[in-house]
């Protein structure tokens, strides 16, 4: 049975083309994946049917295993975690208001039954069923996270401000703007007033961390009220930092931070996952998630906070990743009031413009949706390639969505007064759709959600959700280090003798850190910085590892095989033992100079048999992982490179049948005649087809197009396989 064409190629079935004369529907609306990397915004007062049209987005990003982040500061996009294949009426129960079922003379499990039965018939009208929401829970996970609470799952906010990735934090610009946009929203938290320009608060915060995450360096709350009290540099600009800040001063602020830290209920902010882009994006074994931050339950200062991480974290990972034309990721955020203005400047403004204007070049696509055009930043709107406009309340309103439209390249071909004509009377659940990608604006009424939309979700429902699926947030698991593998071997440790030993003249003596003065006992290790480089031409693999070998040291020795590894970079080393310390034997002739090289060598020749690199592979797409990257990441890796063998795909096939499709017949064609009915012919014939791209798929397409269509409704095991790679290193170590 052949699939519908909405399910193919890379298409989101957002509805059907309305008629407003004939209030009649016609072709199916299938919008383009790519085309959401020139944004979005959905505009429509409450009862437009705003919600119905971005969850349905969503929902088609997921089918096509494309992640999204969402921000949801009323509870409305949660519903998206309500899906229900066999739409049986004990699924619906659980969810349905009960008040709604009182006003209509029901019971709850009439109610249930009849929801269950609207739901049923609703998606039947629009060509779906429950297989396809089956489809969508097969496709991608769907979690909630709550900030600063356990209701649903908890995300770590405030466990530290963590240094930029190098990119960023060699970026003078980039790194101003995080740092900005930081501290703005901590001192918003904190009730401060935070004027960039005057404020000796923001100024001293804007320096502590700079200072901190130009050295690489991570800041907690603690560490920063640290800072605050005694700063790491002697002056500010050219005053003195008494002068500037006196201590006194700075004593109150590091109170009023330490207030965070001291009130009620604070360790549900510090609990849960860490806040990490590419963790919310994909699940541990590489599977979309739909990651729904939900915002309902916090102060307006605790929103402005969460938002402004979130999209700082987020210009971070957009920064870090490959250009791409397709669609790699989406971040959406609801009812934006507040968060985006025209005039004022807000924490949260700075990070979400810059996703704006430079997003589209990594294939992150921003959508927007508010009530009021005039909640909107004019610039951000006019970064946005697609308007979905619904019923809107004021002629102000209109007045204003007319001007951007207008003021749009290409206009559409569409005056004032036909703009007017259309917004006037737009019926619930339909929008008209502009997309600089196609030739003229489009009615649309938009399909049947998969997702049961039961409205906003209260705490306690996401609550009770999250226990349902069995849903809790796993401790965090202690880090792992990466070296090469070897077998350990139990060696006795020295007898202790108490002096300390003496160390030959030009053997370097360190020491490791102690937990405390009292007690501390050395034995004799010897260390080693070891740098392995491997190449494999075949798997494209040329990569250096540095480590830190601290093996015992016997008569005979260092025992290499029994050495503990860790990243060279970590390790901390003194020039001096703890007060009062004793100390193990030592045999002389291990440490004596000359016996230094051989142990050299025998490290080297350790190394060379036993270090290894694991590796993983997709022999289809002829891709390797990074040394050290984790499966989840190689997989959203292969999923982009799918996506992106299938758009070409796409654009071949649209070359190739380009004079058919571009017929008078076609669907758009005869979109374009409605709109624009004083065009040109010519200029009908160079619109670019796109509602009748599911009958050219009839055609016989190529076997490159044939196996891109069906890595988009599945992708092959094959391409999936990862096979670790291990080997001996090509050239040999060199210890230091």
């Amino acid at each position: 049975m052949p699939l519908p064409s909405y399910e193919k190629l890379g298409v989101f079935y957002l509805g059907r083309e309305y008629d407003p004369a004939t209030q009649q529907l016609g072709d199916e609306l299938l919008y383009d994946s790519r085309d959401l990397t020139t944004h979005a915004v959905c505009i429509g007062m409450t009862g437009s049917g705003k919600t119905g049209l971005c969850v349905s987005l969503l929902e088609e990003a997921a089918i096509d295993g494309i992640p999204a982040i969402v921000i949801d500061p009323k509870g409305d996009i949660a519903n998206l975690a309500l899906t229900f294949p066999q739409l049986r009426p004990q699924d619906f129960k659980p969810w349905v208001d009960a008040g709604e079922a009182s006003r209509k003379g029901q019971s709850v499990d009439e109610f249930a039954n009849a929801t269950a039965t609207t739901w049923r018939k609703g998606l039947e009208e629009w060509g779906q069923d429950g297989a396809r929401i089956q489809r969508l829970r097969d496709a991608a996970v769907v979690d909630i996270y709550t900030p600063g609470s356990n209701a649903g799952r908890p995300l770590s906010i405030l466990r530290s401000f963590a240094a930029p990735d190098p990119m960023v934090a060699n970026d003078a610009t980039a790194l101003k703007e995080r740092v900005g946009s930081a501290v703005a929203g901590l001192l918003g938290l904190l009730g401060v007033d935070a004027d960039p320009i005057r404020s000796r608060e923001f100024i001293l915060l804007s320096a502590l961390l700079d200072a901190a995450w130009r050295n690489g360096e991570s800041l907690d709350l603690a560490a920063l009220i640290r800072s605050v009290q005694k700063p790491p540099f002697d002056k500010v600009g050219v005053f003195d930092v008494e002068s500037f800040f006196p201590a006194k001063d700075r004593t109150e602020l590091a109170l009023r931070i330490n207030g965070l830290l001291a009130s009620p209920g604070f360790e549900a902010w510090l609990a849960g996952d860490a806040l990490d882009i590419q963790s919310l994006l994909y699940d541990a074994h590489g599977k979309p998630r739909i990651a729904i931050v939900s915002i309902a339950h916090l102060n307006d200062a605790e929103r402005m906070f969460v938002v402004t991480l979130v999209t700082n974290e987020l210009v971070a990972w957009m920064r870090r990743q490959s250009g791409t034309t397709s669609l790699r990721a989406i971040f959406y955020m609801d009812e934006v009031f507040g968060f985006f203005p025209p005039s004022a400047m807000p924490p949260s403004k700075l990070p979400m413009l810059t996703l704006m204007k430079q997003a589209r070049a990594f294939g992150l696509g921003v959508v927007l949706a508010t009530q009021n055009p005039v909640d909107l930043d004019y610039k951000g709107l006019g970064n946005a390639g697609t308007w979905f406009i619904g019923r809107l309340q004021t002629e102000r309103d209109k007045a204003r969505v007319i001007e951007g439209l207008l003021g749009s390249d290409p206009a559409g071909g569409m005056d004032k007064t036909q703009l007017e004509s259309a917004m006037s009377s737009l019926p619930q659940r339909t929008f008209l759709m502009r997309n600089v990608h196609d030739a003229a604006p489009v009615l649309l009424r938009t399909r049947w959600a998969l997702s049961y939309l039961r409205g906003p979700l209260t705490s306690a429902e996401i609550a009770q959700l999250a226990a349902a699926e069995g849903k809790v947030s796993p401790p965090p698991a202690p880090a792992a280090v990466t070296g090469p593998a070897r077998a350990a071997t139990p060696h006795a440790p020295p007898k202790a003798s108490g002096s300390r030993p003496i160390v030959p003249a030009g053997v370097p003596e360190k020491f490791m850190a102690a937990a405390g003065n009292q007690g501390v006992e050395y034995e004799p290790r010897i260390g080693a910085r070891v740098r392995a480089h491997f190449v494999d031409t075949r798997a494209g693999l040329d990569a250096w590892e540095n480590w830190y070998y601290l093996a015992p040291l016997t008569a005979q020795g260092p025992a290499w095989e029994a050495a503990e590894i860790c990243n060279a970079d970590a390790i901390q080393l003194l020039d001096a033992p703890a007060a009062n310390a004793t100390f193990a034997d030592v045999a002389g002739s291990a440490i004596a100079a000359k016996a230094f090289a051989q142990h050299g060598k025998s490290l080297a020749d350790h190394v060379y048999r036993t270090s290894s690199l694991s590796i993983m592979r997709c022999p289809d797409l002829k891709l390797t992982s990074a040394p050290g990257g984790s499966e989840s990441e190689f997989r959203a890796r292969l999923a982009l490179a799918l996506r992106e063998k299938r758009d070409a795909a796409v654009d071949a096939l649209r070359r190739k049948y380009a004079s058919k499709l571009d017929t008078p017949g076609t669907g758009r064609a005869r979109r374009n005649r409605s709109w624009c009915a004083n065009k040109s012919s010519r200029a009908s014939r160079r619109c670019r087809p796109r509602s009748a791209w599911g009958a050219a798929c009839s055609v016989r397409c190529s076997a490159a197009a044939a196996a891109a269509r069906s890595a988009r409704r599945r992708p092959p095991r094959g391409a999936w396989a990862a096979s670790a790679r291990s080997g001996p290193t090509s050239r040999m170590p060199k210890p230091t």
